[in-house]
């Protein structure tokens, strides 16, 4: 978990000093990552709020952005069904891009599985709360002129690396990278979910043609 998360590192510092600048009280914007545990949907809710948009436009907003995770979820279908009824209720919480990153690619007896996927999620919940923390306290010390539109592409670029076991999760990573890179410029972060969906449909077809 810990490399993954070195990408997420400006990035949250990038939520902290969005907090710390938008008309969002600060201990209410850090308490959203404990409530809104997914960077991207946070910032985008954060943003929102904070440049005057109604509750009902950052709802919408975070919603579309964390689409992905349906696709995540859908794919942890397996694991999830030989599970206890709390962890079923509880694990959710932890899915985040990481965690899914390295749960998806984890191999092992249920009880064992279990244990890895709240390693990981628990290691990504305590330095993500830590890491939001500082840019609150420490955003105005920042400049404003810092370019900091390259943190959630650097972000997913890294979530490459655990799912270059198979060649359709590899291509359907590179190929859902590439295109969230590409039109990380669509306003309310809709360059995930167009990443996210074409990611999907690579890896579908990249499955199919391996059956062939």
């Amino acid at each position: 978990m810990v490399p993954l998360l070195l990408p997420a590192i400006p990035f949250a510092l990038v939520i902290g000093v969005a907090i710390a600048e938008s008309s969002v009280p600060n201990l209410a914007g850090w308490f959203s990552s404990s409530f809104m545990f997914g960077g991207a949907s946070q910032l985008t809710a954060v943003t929102l709020l904070g440049d005057g948009a109604g509750a009902v436009a950052a709802i919408i907003g975070a919603l579309t952005v964390n689409a992905r995770h349906i696709m995540y979820s859908a794919a942890l279908v397996p694991q999830f069904r030989t599970q206890p009824r709390w962890f079923r209720r509880f694990g959710p919480y932890l899915l985040l891009d990481q965690v899914f990153a390295l749960a998806s690619t984890h191999d092992a007896p249920p009880r064992n599985w279990r244990s890895y996927y709240i390693g990981a999620g628990a290691t990504a919940w305590i330095l993500w709360q830590l890491l939001v923390g500082a840019g609150v306290l420490f955003g105005p010390s920042i400049s404003a002129d810092l370019d900091i539109d390259f943190v959630v592409p650097a972000l997913f670029l890294g979530l490459l690396v655990p799912a270059l076991v198979r060649r359709p999760a590899a291509v359907a990573a590179v190929v859902g990278a590439a295109v969230t890179a590409a039109f990380w410029q669509i306003p309310n972060r809709g360059g995930m979910l167009v990443g996210g969906i074409a990611g999907v449909v690579a890896g579908y077809l990249a499955e199919s043609w391996s059956r062939q």
